[in-house]
């Protein structure tokens, strides 16, 4: 297995980012992809809290969700310049346009598409985190978010189906992808 992730790891020249909703896995699987791949992670969202001492929530909460998404684009170009690296993004990064683009030139990107059951459950667990959820029913919510925002997911450059399998069957699907990619970009 080591070699797989030095040969692959050698040929990496950009960041693999993960997109999805919320509840996709994009945290989790981005850490265990980082160290299954010997990389650096970093989490969008916790970028954000370290750079403004309020969890991503209280920040969309506190200046709306315009203001929001205009810092987590100009923080998600910033991380396009450092270190090959492992990056979870927040569930509607991918969806601005700027983004989107300027992802999908400088980085490979990777949708966790996983089902609205999926979702609305792991969501359940931390609903304090998850400002878009609080007002009226999970479910709902989420299937409205998947039908806007799927046609944008889909312009990522791989997709990986999350059925609730383990974390470490998706991170395998995606080294398998990733391989895929860089053989026939």
């Amino acid at each position: 297995m080591g070699s797989v992730n030095h040969s692959l790891r050698k040929r990496l020249d950009r960041p693999i980012v993960l997109v999805g909703l919320m509840g996709a896995g994009k945290s989790t699987v981005g850490r265990r992809l980082a160290r299954r791949l010997d990389l650096p992670f970093i989490d969008s969202d916790a970028a954000i809290e370290d750079a403004s001492g309020l969890s991503a929530g209280e920040v969309f909460e506190r200046y709306g969700e315009a203001d929001f998404r205009d810092g987590e684009r100009r923080l998600v170009a910033r991380l396009m310049d450092g270190p090959v690296r492992v990056i979870a993004t927040g569930g509607g990064a991918y969806v601005n346009e700027q983004t989107r683009k300027l992802l999908n030139e400088r980085a490979i990107t990777v949708w966790l598409d996983a089902p609205v059951d999926l979702l609305a459950e792991r969501t359940a667990r931390r609903p304090e985190t998850r400002p878009m959820l609080k007002d009226g029913d999970r479910s709902e919510i989420l299937t409205k978010l998947i039908e806007e925002r799927r046609p944008k997911y889909a312009e990522a450059h791989i997709r990986i189906p999350s059925t609730g399998g383990s974390h470490g069957e998706v991170v395998e699907a995606i080294v398998a992808a990733l391989e895929r990619h860089l053989s026939h970009p």
